[in-house]
């Protein structure tokens, strides 16, 4: 059966109108309990359910390279020692606009089911975080995709400065670069709110490294490949301090590092230096993830192991060994 691939623009505003109540400044946010994605967290759910701690780990498995965010650009921000493990506090928005086979969120818990969610505003999430004792001084807010509800982070942004906290806290927010919802839905001062908040960092997700990888990896059109670069390019251009993610998991190995340097070659296009600023990451398959998986899949774990090969290669070719060693923080954009 041929795959039937997302209307990514149209089902975009479906899951917004479900998931956002602007007139009330509320959005809609997973409670964790009872749900698949609970059986992998090493600690139980936090926040009423709404909240888990999410532990990030430098050390990455041999061959990738090891994974500085947001460990790096928390330290940096908070004033301490960048150390190999970070603790976050992760609120889940409830909505995503794309299916991506390897993502360790049940589907269920992408569609905006209030089964499993409920409206909340940023003022009753940052209520439930200051209640947790030994709270972490990282939010991240994840998903899903957060970017469907942009307003998210300026309105925690307002709220974390009223409550006396934007110094002290570390804000951290992921972005499919699936649309341009930052420009339409937000004001020129919520943009630019987002753009000179000391502690935050934004996270961008390249899903995969060609239009043929990106397709398989989201159910997206291939044809959407070229709109991250666009877009990440408009975010760096606004002034935000802008990172990047990529999976690598591909259907074939074809063509595999001439494919990866074209990729590169679109990175540098936005900016020099921005492959230095990516952190691809390895696919493993959490509990939500097995169901999914057919032998295609499969051979796409095994793949990315080829990818991550090329992507190495083409960094040691382009930059000199200092910029390579650089704190990720270091890496300048413009």
């Amino acid at each position: 059966m041929p795959l039937t691939l997302i209307d990514t623009d149209r089902f975009s505003g479906v899951m917004r109108d479900r998931s956002v109540d602007r007139a009330n400044r509320r959005l809609l946010v997973t409670n964790f309990h009872g749900t698949e994605q609970e059986k992998d967290f090493t600690l139980p759910a936090n926040c009423g359910g709404f909240g888990r701690v999410r532990h990030f780990r430098r050390e990455t498995s041999s061959g990738w390279p090891p994974n500085p965010l947001p460990i790096d650009p928390a330290a940096r921000a908070l004033g301490v020692p960048p150390a190999n493990l970070l603790t976050a506090q992760v609120f889940q928005n409830a909505a995503c606009n794309w299916r991506c086979w390897y993502c360790f969120v049940p589907f269920e818990l992408l569609s905006a089911n209030k089964k499993h969610a409920e409206f909340l505003t940023v003022g009753q999430l940052i209520d439930l975080y200051l209640a947790e004792a030994n709270r972490p001084a990282v939010i991240d807010l994840t998903g899903g995709q957060p970017d469907l509800v942009p307003e998210w982070v300026p309105w925690m942004m307002e709220e974390l400065d009223a409550r006396g906290l934007s110094d002290s806290v570390y804000l951290w927010s992921d972005d499919n670069l699936s649309g341009d919802y930052f420009w339409r839905h937000l004001s020129d001062a919520d943009r630019d709110r987002v753009a000179g908040f000391k502690n935050y960092g934004r996270v961008c997700c390249f899903k995969g490294f060609d239009p043929e990888s990106f397709q398989f990896n989201t159910t997206a059109e291939g044809a959407l490949f070229d709109r991250q670069f666009e877009l990440i390019a408009r975010l760096i251009g606004h002034g935000l301090d802008v990172y990047g993610y990529a999976t690598f998991t591909t259907p074939t190995a074809d063509g595999i590092p001439e494919k990866m340097a074209r990729f590169v070659d679109r990175l540098q296009s936005v900016s020099d230096n921005l492959p230095l600023r990516v952190i691809p990451l390895e696919i493993k398959p959490f509990t939500p993830v097995r169901p999914r998986m057919e032998d295609v899949h499969h051979t796409a774990v095994e793949n990315q192991h080829l990818a991550i090969a090329a992507w190495c290669e083409e960094l040691r070719q382009r930059f000199p060994e200092p910029m390579r060693a650089a704190s990720i923080c270091d890496v300048p954009l413009r």
